[in-house]
């Protein structure tokens, strides 16, 4: 390994005046934007209020065991991990998880001005039972077709709860978004397991840069490069761990997916409020509540992009 390299993600701390004013300074914006371009991912901490995380936790963790106990429970990869959706409505909304203006900033400096938001989804580790014993997801990609070498996409995750080892935190591979092609994976698009990196590939980055399960405090929030090797590990803890996902992509790249919301929510998902195009598909709110744990998961997602342009780079 690089002794110039660390596996350990970087993580900002905004100073109190940042959080007063929902703005980094320029320093913390340039060390969050090298982060991303070196190693695909930077965390930043004390985002989110902790009673905000518990209240959706206490409610999503009861989704989560209602999802377990069906026949057709919408996992990725394992069984331990499903796929799992939050309630987007007025009374379960908050603006420093879904549209935090200081993510929209790192977002947008890296992206470029106006990223559209088109994905918003969750990721839950779930305890490991008799029928699912602990199992980890493969290294894998969520790429999975043939990509821009450069950065068009960035995952925002919020964990709800503090991330551990114990309890599943995502492994990660950092750096490893740079040079990352198609020809690196296994699996075609639509199948359950897609997007795997080839075994050779993985000895060979371990011995450059290993991965690594970092601990992510409660409150923080993890911008990802879409394109960094990373995997679900189970969780040995006795509660449910979940994170949500979000997807910003580049104001260029021409993706069609949308996100359903309560109606009541039109008013904060503009332009002018958000800096977000946000592809929003608005619902009545109880049409949404009877609807969102029922909503397609894994592959059945595209992050392609339409009309792509060939042969030019």
């Amino acid at each position: 390994m690089s002794p110039n390299l660390t596996s350990i993600p970087i993580s900002i701390v905004p100073s109190s005046s940042e959080l007063d004013n929902r703005e980094l300074g320029q320093r913390n914006v340039e060390i969050a934007t090298r982060a991303l371009s070196r190693d695909g991912l930077v965390v930043l901490e004390d985002m989110v209020d902790h009673a905000v995380l518990d209240r959706l936790n206490e409610k999503m963790v009861k989704d989560a065991y209602e999802l377990q106990a069906r026949k057709d429970s919408p996992f990725n990869y394992n069984k331990g991990n499903i796929q799992q959706d939050p309630p987007l409505t007025e009374e379960w909304f908050s603006n420093d998880i879904y549209i935090n203006p200081i993510v929209t900033q790192v977002t947008s400096t890296k992206l470029g001005p106006r990223p559209s938001l088109r994905f918003i989804s969750g990721n839950t580790a779930l305890p490991p039972t008799e029928s699912s014993p602990p199992a980890s997801q493969p290294t894998h990609n969520d790429a999975d077709f043939d990509h821009p070498s450069i950065s068009f996409a960035l995952v925002i995750n919020v964990p709800l709860v503090e991330m551990t080892p114990k309890n599943g935190t995502t492994e990660v591979w950092l750096g490893t978004h740079n040079g990352t092609t198609i020809a690196d994976q296994e699996g075609e698009h639509g199948d359950r397991a897609s997007g795997r990196i080839k075994k050779h590939l993985l000895d060979a980055r371990r011995e450059v840069r290993p991965p690594f399960q970092p601990v992510v405090k409660k409150g923080s929030i993890i911008i990802r490069d879409l394109r960094l090797w990373h995997g679900g590990k189970p969780n040995l803890d006795e509660n449910p761990r979940v994170m949500l996902a979000m997807i910003h992509f580049a104001p260029w790249y021409r993706n069609s997916m949308e996100v359903e919301f309560a109606e009541e929510l039109a008013k904060r998902l503009t332009l002018e409020k958000t800096g977000l195009q946000i592809a929003a598909t608005l619902v009545p709110g109880e049409e949404l509540l009877k609807n969102y744990l029922n909503r397609p998961y894994g592959n059945a997602y595209d992050f392609n992009q339409r009309d792509r342009i060939e042969g030019i780079f």
